[in-house]
């Protein structure tokens, strides 16, 4: 037979007696509210206020709250909202004291610490609704098991930027969740998170409020059968309610004021939390409320204007009508008109709202979602979200459309080869042996939603064996040896690595004449030598069999040729026989050289109107070469006709930052400034392809674009952001995004150089850099067909750099 509540009361106050300690009146008040609801006939609810809570209620509230499962309280409801006396250490006790009946746990972590935070996170909980609003979160990792929660909010969480890969994966019953205004921006691993929660139908990354034509936003909900019967929790967070019962201490209306519930800046100084670079989460350099004005310092100039005017979504009409016509006589998908405009207010948004597409590519990835952003997903939303992905997105390499198996795979592979051997048809053999690679490819990425991220080390053994650490500036595959990396620092030194091993391999210091090497590439007929410029001008071809190791061997310049300065350097590159090589940089001038004589032959004057930052050889035509400059053109010159003319003349509204060639040499992939990558037919310069990426507006955000292995994908970064993005480079689909995101408060990191893996199907590596005075750059390999969760290990360290638009 259940408890009563009245003996509950009587064991609980007998058991403060025997303590010698008075009973808490918070606790006295929740035990009687209970009793008389009881009485009523109502929910009994058993509702614990934290804040009125210190220490020496512990031990007797813990026993009291053992009992509550075998008693007649319906429900538990923890509450804590402003800094809690209690203990950290006490608060984990108390939650878990309750297995059947927890309800709502409704806390503020900013007064519970990081270990705290991290034991919840890790060992779960039984209640139905959590509400971490302004957790300290920097990736969530949820991985404890919440079997009964049906309603999470996290609005606020001012440091929360991704997710952990095995996030989520023990909460099979979530059917609400809420991200309101957390600087989340990859909707390539959010959407795979998310496909982890069956259930879920209901989705917040920010609220959005219907305009009336009074003008007074109200809160427009559009499901109202399906949330009847809700309670609100936290701003915009409408939670399924056991009955009608209402808590006042839920009750948020969705006021600005609502973020000033206690005063964070106080609370975070107060704690003197270590802010460990492997922690998961962030305690550190949260001096004041996290809102949407700290967000917009964050946000490109041109995500700033869309948030103006209240966040006004400029996309604005989202048609909520189903009866509307969708297909044309001739089948064609068309875009609905509405009989009534809808134009919402969006507030508290999360960074990834400003992602081109984000609500299409969400509603396309999550087809159990019913409700997102307050709006709900009728018939006609879901076919347009999907018609809309299908246009701009890629769910798997090569247009894969679902995924398959490795196993499946390989025996369809083996199928094939074996009838192949039997009607000796070699050529339809070779077709299957590359349609079965890219199909294994697909396979490999459609597992991997978090991609493999491996820092190279950057330090070794120097002069007299003193460990130095390398500050990279440039760095390039070797042509022919694939496991070989050069990279050129800003201290003027020249490091070959065995990237697999991670050994050096050869060695050149600055011997005081270099300054950043800026300029790098390898021969490839000669493949034991590369050039290497500096910005001070310096060009030589190094011999890497002549190379020391380490400082043991001393370095001879036996091997290698000293070349005419070329002033202010910015990009240096070989021609396919091996025979010339140009170097551009802060002019408009292009100098040509011998490589087997070691002469400057001639210097090409005025071949643009600004500096020319780039310069590329074809990789098949050794008289062909392509030049970028910020006056905004790209030119194809050929040195058989003593370049005084370009070829052709192709130009971008912003200056240009780099070029290259695709490697059959059938394109010309050229980055302009601010995300302008555009894909040129190499014969005549007209354009094949835009690839459609979203500027932020700033003048400085130089953008970089290569090819991955093959022509099939590029791969493009921006200094001013931490994201690479992979898009199909016959079809300018987005295939992916990777984000670059350091360990450590403030880390992330963005992009300053990047090639693709020439050996590798879908690996690339990344000249990195942190935002954070006085820090260094680091070389992250990249591999999209691994997953991230076996290379957990690795700890990047907090470092600065300088980006500029020097180079490729």
């Amino acid at each position: 037979m259940a408890t009563d509540i009245g003996t509950l009361e009587k064991r609980y106050f007998d058991a403060c007696k025997r303590q010698g300690i008075p009973p808490n009146k918070t606790i006295v008040a929740a035990l009687f509210k209970a009793k008389i609801k009881k009485a009523r006939r109502e929910i009994s609810s058993f509702i614990i206020t934290m804040d009125g809570l210190k220490d020496v209620d512990f031990c007797t509230l813990l026993d009291l709250l053992k009992e509550v499962d075998a008693s007649e309280i319906d429900a538990v409801d923890m509450i804590n909202r402003s800094e809690c006396v209690l203990s950290a250490e006490y608060v984990s006790p108390l939650l878990h004291a309750v297995s059947k009946k927890l309800r709502v746990v409704d806390i503020c972590d900013i007064s519970l610490g990081k270990d705290f935070l991290l034991d919840l996170a890790q060992r779960g909980l039984s209640c139905q609704v959590l509400n971490l609003k302004s957790s300290h979160f920097r990736k969530l990792g949820m991985v404890g098991k919440f079997m009964h929660m049906h309603t999470l909010n996290l609005d606020f969480s001012a440091s929360l930027t991704t997710f952990r890969e095995d996030c989520f994966s023990c909460m099979p019953n979530l059917r609400s969740l809420s991200l309101c205004e957390t600087k989340i921006t990859n909707m390539w691993t959010t959407s795979a998170a998310l496909t982890k929660l069956p259930l879920l139908d209901e989705l917040r990354f920010q609220n959005c409020i219907h305009c009336s034509d009074s003008n007074s936003p109200t809160v427009q909900s559009g499901n109202e059968g399906q949330c009847s019967g809700r309670i609100a929790l936290g701003i915009h967070m409408d939670l399924p309610s056991p009955g009608d019962e209402v808590f006042p201490h839920l009750e948020l209306n969705m006021d600005d004021e609502d973020l000033n519930d206690y005063d964070i800046g106080q609370d975070v100084r107060s704690q003197n939390e270590d802010s460990s670079d492997n922690s998961e989460v962030d305690f550190s350099g949260h001096d004041h409320e996290f809102g949407l004005t700290e967000l917009l310092s964050e946000i490109p100039l041109a995500w700033v204007e869309l948030a103006d005017l209240q966040n006004e979504i400029s996309s604005g009409t989202l048609d909520m009508q189903d009866e509307y016509p969708f297909c044309t006589e001739s089948g064609n998908l068309t875009t609905p008109t509405p009989t009534a405009t809808k134009k919402y207010i969006s507030r508290h948004p999360s960074l990834i709202c400003y992602e081109k597409n984000y609500r299409e590519y969400m509603i396309a990835s999550l087809p159990n979602l019913k409700v997102l952003d307050n709006l709900p997903i009728g018939k006609i939303d879901r076919e347009i979200a999907n018609d809309i992905f299908t246009r701009h997105f890629e769910r798997l390499p090569y247009n894969r459309l679902d995924k398959e198996s490795l196993v499946t795979i390989l025996q369809k592979r083996e199928i094939r080869a074996n009838l192949s051997s039997r009607k000796k048809c070699s050529t339809l053999s070779r077709k299957s042996q590359h349609f079965y690679s890219r199909s294994l490819s697909a396979a490999k990425m459609g597992s991997c939603a978090w991609p493999e991220l491996h820092p190279l080390p950057m330090r070794g053994s120097v002069v007299r064996d003193e460990r130095r650490n390398f500050r990279p500036r440039q760095f390039e595959y070797h042509p022919s040896d694939s496991s070989l990396m050069v990279f050129g620092t800003l201290d003027g030194e020249v490091v070959v690595m065995n990237h697999e091993s991670e050994n050096i391999v050869s060695y050149i210091p600055s011997l005081g004449a270099m300054n950043s090497v800026l300029g790098l590439c390898w021969l490839k007929k000669y493949p034991s030598k590369l050039i290497a410029g500096s910005d001070n001008g310096s060009l030589r071809l190094y011999d890497i069999q002549h190379m020391p190791t380490t400082s043991r061997r001393v370095y001879s310049s036996c091997g290698s040729v000293n070349f005419d300065e070329f002033d202010q350097l910015t990009s240096v590159h070989v021609n396919s026989t091996d025979e010339l090589f140009v170097a551009s940089g802060y002019s408009k001038d292009v100098a040509l050289y011998d490589i087997s004589s070691g002469r400057r032959l001639q210097v090409f004057a005025d071949m643009h109107r600004a500096h020319i930052n780039v310069v590329k050889f074809a990789n098949h035509s050794p008289s062909l070469f392509a030049t970028s400059s910020f006056d905004r053109d790209v030119k194809m010159w050929d040195i058989r006709q003593k370049p005084t003319q370009p070829c052709y003349t192709a130009s971008s509204t912003r200056g240009n930052v780099m070029v290259c060639f695709s490697p059959d040499d059938h394109y010309l992939l050229v980055s302009a400034v601010d995300n302008e990558v555009k894909q040129l037919l190499a014969v005549d310069g007209r354009l094949h392809m835009d690839f459609g990426i979203a500027s932020t507006g700033s003048s400085q955000n130089y953008t970089r674009s290569y090819y991955m292995s093959g022509r099939d994908y590029v791969i493009s970064g921006s200094c001013d952001e931490h994201v690479v993005r992979i898009c199909c480079a016959n079809t300018g689909r987005r295939l992916k995004d990777v984000s670059l995101q350091g360990k450590g408060a403030g880390a992330s990191m963005f992009v300053q150089s990047l090639r693709g893996d020439p050996f590798r199907d879908f690996n690339m590596s990344v000249l990195a850099a942190y935002v954070r005075p006085s820090s260094s750059s680091e070389i992250l390999k990249i591999n999209l067909v691994a997953s991230s969760e076996h290379d957990k290990s690795h700890s990047h360290k907090q470092k600065s750099h300088s980006v500029t638009g020097m180079g490729g």
